[in-house]
């Protein structure tokens, strides 16, 4: 599902809902974006949990100091963004001479509504997924905590449960110039992780 939040050419468009849910799981730490009233975008990093559901779902939580929390509960939208593996692109890939750098990469834009999560148990719940994915062995250090402080900590978030309702997958590896394919796998293999990480989603 396409949206018009992000430059999208017909060859770097990809409609797999598994392959963007993966990019999340890969990329865990998103940009969520919201709009001010003065028009100003409102941006915070944080960690999310993608939900292989129907509707698609994904998970996170905010400081309530974070103004960002007020925003997302008076608009009840927003958007996420991930930045996936991504590498520059030298035009030595090429047969001949008549080409110019680029940068391939990997991007997901998730138009989302916006639940807040406010009942402690429920936020509870929130935080122990997101233990189980990151740290399981760190879930019986947080139950031996003391009530009051877990309370404490809880009452300090806010929870969300986003509802993708739009997405965008861009998926920029040259994949429409395959006479550069094996000299642009060779250039990815010697780069760092990043470019590495753009060979999987080459070969697919």
């Amino acid at each position: 599902m396409t949206t018009q939040s992000l430059y999208l050419p017909p060859q770097f468009a990809c409609t797999d809902v598994a392959r963007a849910q993966a990019l999340l799981r890969d990329h865990p730490l998103a940009q969520l974006v919201s709009v001010k009233e003065d028009g100003e975008p409102f941006i915070s990093p944080l960690p999310l949990e993608t939900a292989e559901t129907e509707p698609w779902k994904i998970l996170g939580h905010l400081a309530n100091a974070n103004p960002q929390v007020a925003l997302m509960k008076a608009q009840g939208r927003a958007l996420i963004t991930v930045m996936g593996p991504q590498a520059y692109m030298s035009p030595s890939v090429y047969p001949d001479t008549q080409r110019v750098p680029t940068w391939n990469y990997v991007t997901l834009h998730a138009h989302v509504d916006v639940r807040a999560i406010d009942p402690a148990h429920e936020k509870d719940t929130l935080l122990k997924t997101l233990i189980h994915t990151h740290e399981p062995v760190y879930a019986e250090q947080w139950r031996s905590l003391s009530d009051k402080y877990t309370a404490a900590m809880l009452s300090a978030i806010t929870g969300f449960e986003f509802t993708v309702t739009a997405w965008t997958l861009k998926v920029k590896v040259n994949q429409h110039r395959p006479e550069a394919r094996e000299a642009l796998r060779l250039q990815c293999s010697a780069g760092g992780d990043l470019a590495q990480g753009l060979l999987k989603w080459m070969d697919e």
